[in-house]
C-alpha cells in the first residue's frame, strides 16, 4: 500500500487524497509527503494509522520531510505504529490544541478519550457534552458493530483561527455494507451508507426506530450537527464516500441524499469505515435549537412505523 500526504487534505478537498492511495500489496505500507509542508485533517492520520496497524513494523516505510515528520511525531503516528524516528521535535503539552492518535478497544478507553477532549473545547458544559456525545456515538459504532480487531483509531485537533474542532475516526473492520445488510437490503456500499445515515435504521434490527439499546440515529445526529454549524461531514466505507457540503439551510432531512452533498462509488476499497467531522465551537441559536431538537426528535423517531418516512426536524 502507498499513501502520499499532500500539503493540504481537509474534508472539503479530501476526495483527491483518498482516490490517490494505492491499496495493492497489503503486507507493506509506504508513506511519503509533500516536500515542503503538510496540513491535514485528523481523519487522514487516523486512516494512515489504521492501515499501518495491519502491517508489520518492519514492512512500513515512512519518508517525511522535517516539518511533516515533526507533525507526524507530535500526533503520535510513529509511536502507534511501533516505529522509531530521527526527527527532533520540541515537546509541547497537547492540552487545548490536539489529542494525538489513540487506539480505542473498549468503553473505558473511549471514556478516557472523551475526558481528554474537555481542555480542547474551552466551552460551556452543555456544548462539551455534545462533542462528547459525537465521540461516544462514533466510538460505540466501532466497538459494537465493526468487528475490528484493532478497535477504533481516533484523533482530534482544535484550530483557533476558525474556532473549530476537527475529529477523525477509522477502523478496518467489516464495513457498513456488511453491518447494515444483517437487517436491511443494501446491494451496494453507497446504499448501505444511505441507510446508515437515515434515522431509525440500524444493522441490529429490521424494526423501524431501532431498539432500546440502539436507535439508529447516531450518525444522523452527528451529520445534523455539522450541517447546522455549516461544517463538513464525511463517511467512507467500502468503495463509497458521502460528503455533506456546507449549506445555508437549516432544514434537516431524514434522507441524506436530500441534503447538499457529493457522492463517489469509485474510491479505493476501504476495509472498514472512516468518518471525519468539523465542528464549529461558536454558539448559535440554530445550534442550541438543534440540540433541543435532537433530544425531542429521537424519541418521536422511535414511534415511526415506516423507515422511509421523511420527517423534517427544524
Amino acid at each position: 500500500m502507498k499513501i502520499f500526504i499532500p500539503n493540504s487534505a481537509f474534508l472539503g478537498n479530501i476526495d483527491p487524497f483518498i482516490r490517490s492511495f494505492d491499496i495493492s500489496n497489503t503486507s507493506a505500507l509506504e508513506i511519503t509527503s509533500n516536500p515542503n509542508w503538510v496540513s491535514v485533517h485528523p481523519m487522514v492520520l487516523a486512516m494512515i494509522a489504521a492501515l499501518g496497524l495491519n502491517v508489520k513494523p518492519e514492512n512500513i516505510r515512512i519518508s517525511l520531510e522535517s516539518k511533516s515528520g515533526a507533525y507526524a511525531v507530535r500526533m503520535g503516528l510513529y509511536k502507534m505504529l511501533g516505529l522509531s524516528c530521527d526527527v527532533k521535535i520540541t515537546e509541547h503539552a497537547p492540552e487545548g490544541r490536539f489529542i494525538p492518535l489513540q487506539q480505542i478497544k473498549n468503553s473505558a478507553e473511549l471514556d478516557n478519550f472523551i475526558s481528554e477532549m474537555i481542555p480542547i473545547l474551552h466551552k460551556d458544559k452543555e456544548q462539551a457534552s455534545t462533542i462528547g456525545y459525537i465521540i461516544s456515538e462514533l466510538g460505540r459504532n466501532v466497538l459494537e458493530h465493526a468487528q475490528a480487531p484493532n478497535g477504533a483509531i481516533l484523533c482530534a485537533q482544535r484550530y483557533e483561527k476558525s474556532n473549530t474542532i476537527r475529529i477523525g475516526i477509522a477502523d478496518t473492520g467489516i464495513g457498513i455494507k456488511k453491518t447494515i445488510s444483517q437487517s436491511h437490503y443494501a446491494p451496494t456500499d453507497l446504499a448501505a451508507l444511505r441507510l446508515a445515515l437515515w434515522p431509525g435504521i440500524t444493522g441490529t434490527t429490521s424494526k423501524a426506530g431501532g431498539t432500546e439499546q440502539n436507535g439508529g440515529a447516531g450518525l444522523f445526529f452527528i451529520k445534523s450537527i455539522a450541517q447546522v454549524n455549516k461544517d463538513f461531514f464525511v463517511i467512507y466505507s467500502g468503495k463509497a464516500l458521502y460528503k455533506l457540503l456546507t449549506n445555508k439551510t437549516m432544514t434537516l432531512h431524514a434522507d441524506p441524499f436530500d441534503d447538499r452533498h457529493s457522492l463517489s462509488e469509485e474510491m479505493p476499497h476501504w476495509p472498514g469505515t472512516l468518518v471525519g467531522i468539523d465542528i464549529s465551537l461558536d454558539q448559535t441559536r440554530e445550534y442550541d435549537a438543534l440540540l433541543a431538537a435532537i433530544r425531542k426528535t429521537y424519541f418521536s423517531l422511535r414511534k415511526t412505523t415506516t423507515p422511509y418516512k421523511r420527517p423534517r426536524f427544524i
